[in-house]
């Protein structure tokens, strides 16, 4: 099989020819179909997640067909389309994962970083990070939306939030574009806040009921004319842009960060004040996955993608880094 590998820490994509891997127990073999490029790739491009083995395959957004089973599995057949998300172990249903310490599962893998992922014609997943995936979702439309698409979904149904209510998504990328659509398909009163005028028409198109150019406005007096957010879902980078939203909280708001800034500034006055609060939010279990393909299938939630074959991973992956993607890049192997 084909397979894209990064050989060392800061090393270049390597296509090479690999063995087809045989699943081991409890694991599944899944010829792949197509695979998100997502920013989380870079922990093993660069080498900042502990503890890789290289060479290691990345990909995390994996969608694809079960093509053999390990003794022990239950439940999976060949033939089946299935989802792989980046927790290949986490179940969601063992008692670490209940109470929210994934790193501490037995199972402990991670795709496309302890554990090979999907920029390859084959992988193994245990079958317990196995989402189903419907058959009316088209692979390379919906892989995104097993990391992006289950973190903003899962962020979101998560945050306390009641239909109705005012909820604002800051940055409208690959995270931002999906988590305005789930916002306002949850029936939130949704705002998207984005920088420059010229954003407002997606936003719009996205669902979102209220436009913040951040630019031009100052977002966090705009959110309290508005009436005050009671969640704000942060999908960007930039510290201060996310200090600069915070003051737009309601009284006990939550202000939920899915970007990783290199550090953050927050008012320590601004949270006792108001009973307000920060909270990260990681991405979700294979549940979770299966939960954000259901929903996304019948509220016509969509990822707005780019699509590459698997050879160009190098260029899907600077594009995907540069922020110039629109909105996700997706590796495709023909499969």
């Amino acid at each position: 099989m084909r397979a894209v590998q990064v050989p060392h820490p800061k090393g270049p994509f390597e296509i090479v020819e690999r063995d087809i891997p045989e699943p081991a127990p409890g694991s599944v073999r899944i010829k792949v179909q197509a695979c998100g490029v997502c920013h989380s790739d870079s922990l093993v491009k660069e080498g900042i997640f502990p503890g890789i083995q290289y060479p290691r395959v990345p990909g995390h957004e994996i969608v694809g067909v079960i093509d053999a089973l390990g003794s022990g599995v239950q439940g999976w057949t060949v033939g089946q389309r299935v989802g792989v998300g980046w927790h290949g172990g986490y179940c969601g249903r063992c008692e670490p994962c209940r109470r929210g310490e994934f790193f501490a599962c037995v199972l402990g893998l991670v795709t496309g970083i302890t554990s090979d992922g999907g920029y390859a014609e084959y992988m193994t997943a245990p079958f317990s990070a196995l989402a189903a995936f419907p058959d009316e979702l088209n692979s390379a439309d919906a892989a995104p939306l097993m990391c992006a698409g289950v973190t903003t979904y899962n962020a979101l149904r998560n945050s306390g939030a009641r239909a109705g209510e005012l909820v604002a998504v800051l940055g409208l990328g690959g995270l931002g574009h999906l988590g305005v659509q789930y916002a306002a398909k949850m029936g939130f009163r949704t705002v998207a806040i984005a920088r420059g005028a010229d954003k407002e028409a997606l936003a719009r198109k996205l669902g979102a009921w209220h436009y913040i150019d951040s630019q031009a406005q100052d977002p966090a007096a705009e959110l309290l004319k508005l009436g005050g957010a009671k969640v704000v879902l942060a999908t960007i980078t930039n510290g201060d842009a996310m200090t600069a939203v915070m003051g737009g909280l309601g009284i006990k708001g939550t202000f939920m960060i899915l970007g990783a800034p290199p550090s953050l500034t927050v008012s320590p006055f601004l949270l006792i004040g108001g009973s307000r609060s920060i909270r990260g939010w990681y991405s979700g279990t294979s549940i979770d996955s299966q939960d954000t393909l259901a929903f996304s299938l019948l509220s016509n939630v969509k990822s707005m993608n780019q699509v590459f074959p698997l050879e160009k991973a190098n260029e899907a992956y600077e594009l995907m880094m540069s922020g110039k993607a629109r909105f996700r890049a997706v590796l495709t192997t023909g499969k």
